[in-house]
């Protein structure tokens, strides 16, 4: 498989389209970290502060921008998701390797931030069933991991369905903060 970082993969399905996170996305991307009802959601360990709830169409490009220049010092890949019908942005996807001193080094680490009517069993699945397969290969990884909070009742059930398991371990920060609520899935 070849290096995400050198040649993005697309995925898609019938309704859902994952592709690289593009400039152009900013304006529909702020309905989804404007959204609420979507922000507790989100998985931000680790990230300096930022909790991802987006105001205005400023900040929102300036994020994107952020993301394309991870992406170019591969640092980690950020899809957007496209609902294929509607042809509009309802979400992201960032995955990165993750060496570390803890239970989640040699791994994947999957941030999912979708609109909050897209947070659904359904669509979760859908979503996460076109990339954690590849990302084991894609990331050169033995596990997938992702943030889950006991609130996300839908988003557990999602992910148990694909195989995921909740571990009480611990992901440990770069400032030796400590992260909980996380599932996995082992590589077959």
């Amino acid at each position: 498989m070849t290096d995400p970082y050198i040649t993005c993969p697309v995925f898609q399905n019938e309704n859902f389209l994952l592709r690289l996170v593009e400039s152009a996305d900013a304006p529909d991307l702020l309905s989804v970290y404007s959204d609420e009802k979507a922000v507790p959601f989100f998985n931000s360990d680790n990230c300096h502060g930022d909790d991802f709830h987006y105001t205005t169409l400023e900040r929102m490009r300036s994020a994107v921008d952020f993301w394309m220049e991870s992406y170019r010092e591969k640092w980690f890949v950020r899809w957007v998701i496209v609902d294929k019908k509607r042809q509009k942005a309802v979400g992201t996807i960032e995955l990165f390797h993750r060496q570390a001193e803890d239970y989640f080094t040699d791994c994947g680490l999957l941030r999912l931030d979708l609109r909050s009517d897209y947070e659904s069993t359904t669509a979760i699945q859908e979503i996460l069933s076109l990339i954690v397969p590849p990302a084991y290969e894609l990331f050169h990884c033995r596990m997938i991991a992702t943030k889950a909070k006991p609130s996300a009742i839908r988003r557990k059930t999602a992910l148990t369905n694909l195989g995921f398991s909740a571990v009480t371990e611990a992901l440990v920060g770069n400032d030796g903060t400590h992260y909980t609520e996380y599932y996995v899935r082992e590589r077959a």
